[in-house]
Formats: C-alpha cells, structure tokens, sequence
C-alpha cells in the first residue's frame, strides 16, 4: 500500500495539475443496493486524492483493500484538509477529494471543476461517519457533561476557569480545579473545525455567534495544525480543551453533549443515529448526497456533534482513464466489507443501507466507457 503527502506548490487550494496519468480497464456497474459490485477486469494506473484528516485512517484502510484486488494500482491521498482538498479537487490537481462538509450551493454555482469534463456534474457520497470528540486534558477528571450553551461560552471565551459554576451545575461530585481554561482550536481551514461549529451556531446561537465557518473567527486560545496538531496541543498542556476526530482521542477526557434531558457520550452508533434523523438536502445533482444534519434533534441516543466526511468526484471526468479507478475505489469505501474495515481502524460508524443504496446510485452515474 502506498499512501503518501504530495508536495504543494504555491498557496494552499492552489495546486498546479497534477498529471493524472494511468490506465484503466473499464468496469462493469452493478445494481443500485446491491452490497459490491461483480469484479470486472482487474485496474491499473495512479490514483491522486486528497483532502480530510479525518478520513485518512479509512483512506488507508479502503486503499489496502483496492490494491488487494488491483494489484496495478497505485493510490495517493494527501491530508491537507477539508477545504484544501476541495479546492485541489476544482482546480484538477486531484481525481478525488475527501472532505467534511459537502459543496455548498452557492459554490456549486459558481465554481468550475476542471478534473470533470465540461458540464458534468459533481457527485459526494457520504463514506464516513464519524462522531467528533471534545477532548481534555485535566488532572484526575476523564468525564465531563456538558451542555451546548456551556460549550459554546468556552470555545467563544466566556467562560474561563475550569471550576466556573456553569461547569459544576452539570458535574455534580466531580472536584473541578481553579484552573484557567485553554481551548484549542485548528489553525488551518478544517471541515471539522466547520462541523463543530455548526453544531455550536445551531444549538446555542445566543452564545456562539459567530456562525458556522470552517476557518476559525476569534483570537482567543490557542491554534494548532490538524487533527494531530489539536491533539498533541491538548495532550502537552493542561487546562486545555479541544475538538478531533473521536478515533483520536485516545485516553484523554471526553466530554458527554446534553441532549434533550440526558447527557450523550459520543460513539459510532449514537453519530449514525443523528444522520439516520437528518434528511438530505436539495439539490440538482442525483448524485449530489448531501446531509442536512439535524444538530438540535433531542431524540433518545443521539449524538450530535458529528461530522460527515464525503468522498467528492465526478459523473464525467475530463481525463476518461480516472473514471474506472476513482469507480472502483468508492465501490471499496461504501461496501459492507469497506465500512467495516473503516470501523475497526478508525472508529467510525458504517453508514446504513439506506444511505448505501443511494451512494450506489450515485456512483453508478460515474461514465466508465
């Protein structure tokens, strides 16, 4: 398995064309709803991607299982970022993007797609599913609960000190320090930076308001590069409080999110339980399967701060040798045996099969001939 970071060249969405060379047999598509598709003729050819940190470790995982099978096949994603792999993606740079929010609307209008062929239609299946923990790292305290309003007045930097009273009325028993609080946050622009505060601008409004972004908007606290820049940020201090993919908070302390009257700790199937709750958005595209996630529902075992990370390509590609790779690589991703082997490495929760079915339809309009 090959998986490595491409060098970039010039500002960061900016990438020049990547030379996306390599044969490709063509493929054969199968029903929509059926679990894998037949195998067709065995690929070969480089297959460049890029985009999500969260997505890496499935990356990694759906890219073993592909070579498996593929031996000719060579697959390359760069973990730049959410908002860095999409603009890659537009600019022709990559065949693929990963990334943990799907086009906005008004981007879509607006932008052009260079590795699509002229008025092809973008596809963006949700592949992975994954809670996003609050992470932190406080002397002889590993569980918090914690409600959105609370959240929200951390992270805008309202609150303060670790034994501030909003904190203990939801921590009854537990001997909270007279300890300034350092929450940290992504420097770099991050679809998990825009999940967590979406679900801060939804359900505590009149405390975070500064919208749902995917840049970070205040100067308080302290920034970090990535996933694992947050996290080494929040495991080296202390105080500190964070937000990552929940397959990286390893043994620091978790923060369980109210919902409704109960306190939810975060876990794969509660993050599938909200976007089994949360209907997909409007859009032109059939193969365009963006979540409306519905970040304030108070249905029993549901966990709301959780990010979608989508598998972003094209119905058409202006380089036809793609096609039949970026195909058979999303086929990996969205099988049973791909969602699996996603779970054990990462954490994360198999999409069901209803959303299976639809990515199915959705990737059988890649053009392959």
């Amino acid at each position: 398995m090959k998986i490595s970071r491409i060098a970039r060249i010039g500002a960061i969405g900016v990438v020049a064309a990547i030379a996306l060379a390599g044969c490709a047999a063509n493929e054969t598509s199968s029903p929509a709803g059926s679990d894998k598709p037949p195998a067709g003729p065995e690929l070969s050819g480089n297959l460049i991607g890029g985009g999500a940190t969260s997505q890496e470790v499935a990356i990694a995982a759906w890219t073993k299982a592909f070579q498996g099978v593929n031996s000719g096949v060579t697959v390359d994603y760069d973990p730049q970022g959410s908002g860095a792999g999409r603009e890659s993606f537009a600019a022709g740079g990559f065949a693929f993007a990963g990334s943990d929010r799907a086009f906005k609307t008004d981007e879509l209008s607006s932008m052009t797609f260079k590795t699509c062929a002229a008025d092809s239609p973008i596809i963006e299946i949700p592949a992975y599913i994954s809670p996003i923990a609050i992470i932190f790292n406080l002397d002889g305290v590993d569980k918090l609960n914690l409600d959105a309003d609370t959240l929200a007045g951390i992270f805008a930097g309202t609150i303060t000190n670790w034994n501030d009273a909003k904190i203990a009325a939801t921590n009854e028993g537990v001997k909270l320090p007279d300890l300034a609080i350092n929450p940290v946050h992504r420097a770099d622009k991050s679809g998990t930076t825009g999940n967590f505060t979406d679900y801060l601008s939804a359900a505590a409004s009149s405390v975070w308001t500064h919208g749902s972004v995917e840049e970070w908007p205040t100067q308080s606290g302290e920034a970090a590069q990535g996933t694992s820049g947050v996290v080494q940020a929040v495991e080296g201090g202390k105080g500190t409080i964070g937000y990552a993919d929940a397959s990286r908070a390893g043994k620091l302390g978790t923060v369980s999110v109210k919902v409704g009257d109960t306190f939810v700790p975060y876990s794969p199937g509660a993050a599938a339980a909200i976007v089994e709750h949360s209907p997909l958005e409007t859009r032109d595209g059939k193969g365009d399967l963006a979540v409306e996630l519905d970040r304030t529902s108070t249905k029993d075992g549901v966990y709301p701060v959780v990010l979608v990370s989508y598998l972003i390509g094209c119905e058409t590609y202006a380089d036809p040798a793609q096609a039949a790779l970026v195909k058979g690589f999303f086929n990996e991703a969205i099988s049973p045996e791909g969602q699996k082997a996603a779970a054990e490495a990462a954490g994360s929760a198999p999409i069901s099969d209803s959303i299976r079915t639809k990515a199915q339809a959705a990737i059988d309009l890649i053009v392959t001939k």
